[in-house]
């Protein structure tokens, strides 16, 4: 495929994942704050709702219908692998569960699309404040029709970094807190929203000037971090090099606090 032909069909993916963005988040805003069948999985505090299926149902529907041979990750399981499809679509209907379901008002829907292993195009959508951010590999990152672009922050005492904990949380000693309290100590501010593409997403927009998780998986990172890259951020696991394809770990930043953060990372 020439470079033409893939760029074109880039923005064909975009403008199909946008539409299923928001298509779900309509579902969202519409049951937001409404009676819920809340479940758990993993852990007590790893839930589940009904919303959480019915926009996974709608967005691989969607993906099927336009695009029935392309591979489909998704977090509640909708989708088939096929694995040696060049494309593959990484899908988290409603990143935020625990916030939804208790009426706290950060969430959004999550579309990332890889090419033969490559983040390559993505969309995020927050239905509460009907934002997009959206972005394909080579063509900026974009909230709506502004562009995108990193802070300029360069000093740790100046920064606003958020992160977050684990499912596993209550039993694991790898929990997070050490490197909280460093960062807390260092930074001038840091917040815990409970959303890893919102997150990203806001470092890529400059709110935040750095963020970083553990046990994550593919379908809470894999939108965020091309939005942060096509920002002009630096996103990388915790020892510098690559984001795993598990989406395992993350540190992400504006890249002028990246070896700083990482430096917050060894405990």
């Amino acid at each position: 495929m020439g470079r033409e032909s893939l760029e074109a069909e880039y923005l064909e993916i975009l403008d199909l994942a946008q539409q299923l963005a928001r298509r779900a988040g309509a579902i969202q805003r519409e049951r937001y704050e409404t009676q819920l069948d809340v479940r758990t999985k993993s852990a007590s505090i790893d839930l589940v709702t009904e919303v959480d299926g019915e926009c996974e149902a709608l967005i691989v529907a969607g993906i099927e219908a336009a695009r029935p041979g392309d591979a489909i990750l998704a977090e509640e399981g909708g989708g088939e692998d096929h694995g040696k499809s060049p494309w593959r679509w990484v899908v988290d209907p409603l990143d935020g569960t625990t916030n939804y379901a208790h009426g706290f008002p950060r969430f959004c829907v999550s579309i990332g699309v890889e090419h033969r292993g490559q983040r390559s195009v993505a969309a995020v959508y927050d239905p509460l404040l009907d934002e997009l951010f959206h972005a394909v590999r080579g063509g900026g990152a974009w909230l709506g029709e502004r562009r995108l672009q990193v802070s300029k922050t360069a000093e740790m005492g100046q920064a606003l970094v958020a992160t977050g904990f684990a499912y596993d949380v209550h039993e694991s000693r790898d929990d997070n807190l050490a490197r909280f309290a460093q960062v807390l100590k260092a930074a001038r501010g840091i917040r815990r929203d409970g959303s890893a593409a919102l997150d990203l997403c806001y470092v890529a927009a400059g709110r935040l000037d750095a963020y970083w998780e553990l046990k994550l998986h593919a379908w809470d990172v894999v939108a965020g971090c091309l939005i942060i890259e096509e920002a002009g951020g630096c996103v990388s696991n915790t020892s510098g090099g690559p984001v795993p394809a598990s989406g395992d770990e993350v540190v992400a930043s504006n890249g002028l606090l990246h070896d700083a953060i990482l430096a917050q990372m060894k405990t």
